[in-house]
């Protein structure tokens, strides 16, 4: 299963800013614009994972943090503060909150990455095996190497990219734009035809031996790694 991070910020584009850079290496995101919500959302979704910014409608990061530090339920959640208050004294107190990581705006994308990462696996020893498997596929995300059935599957970097953001969302249906967005990026214009190029050529590789073809074409939708699509 995807880990999932829901991200609690008022300000829209840096919301847009967050889930691109997060759903890019493959994390599910969720979205809280104000503090009252931010609660709401843990209890029902339960998150591995919250960035919470400090300056919050209704109520603040800091008193979010509070309230999920004294809840047993949420006690070790990981929570990082992303907030403009880069004060020695805003850091300790986000800290002393119960934040297990303080990251000042502006902030680079990459960082809080890595920032994401190391506190997911100091709460998690097990997060990044760097392995995903579906069926009889598997990706190794270390060697970026393929294999179905135990057989080594040579794919191309596109196609590669390609494969690993079907499998880390299997029965998804992911949009061509989606798609162009996740695997080329926003800032590169690929025509949207591009994709069932790549589509073709990794449905090829994947089954050269006969077997039988996980992805799903949903007319007018787009595409899925699907074992029941039939």
């Amino acid at each position: 299963m995807s880990t999932r991070i829901l991200i609690v910020e008022d300000e829209p584009p840096l919301i847009e800013v967050l889930r691109y850079n997060l759903e890019s290496e493959g994390f599910v995101t969720l979205v809280a614009t104000d503090g009252e919500e931010a609660l709401l959302l843990v209890e029902e979704e339960n998150p591995d994972l919250v960035i919470l910014d400090w300056m919050l409608p209704e109520l603040s990061g800091i008193d979010v943090c509070r309230r999920l530090r004294e809840t047993k339920k949420f006690k070790t959640i990981p929570i990082i503060m992303l907030t403009a208050r880069g004060e020695e004294s805003d850091k300790i107190s986000g800290l002393d909150a119960g934040a297990d990581d303080y990251v000042v705006k502006p902030f680079s994308p990459s960082e809080l990455i890595a920032r994401v990462r190391a506190v997911l696996r100091r709460a998690d020893p097990e997060f990044g095996e760097e392995k995903i498997e579906y069926a009889d596929i598997s990706l190794d995300l270390i060697a970026h190497k393929a294999s179905r059935n135990g057989r080594a599957v040579h794919l191309g970097p596109t196609e590669y990219r390609l494969l690993q953001v079907l499998m880390e969302r299997p029965t998804r249906v992911f949009s061509r734009e989606q798609l162009l967005d996740l695997v080329w990026g926003r800032e590169i214009y690929v025509e949207e035809r591009t994709v069932d190029v790549h589509i073709r050529r990794l449905r090829k590789v994947l089954n050269e031996q006969g077997e039988e073809d996980l992805i799903r074409t949903v007319r007018r939708g787009g595409y899925a790694i699907d074992i029941g699509k039939d």
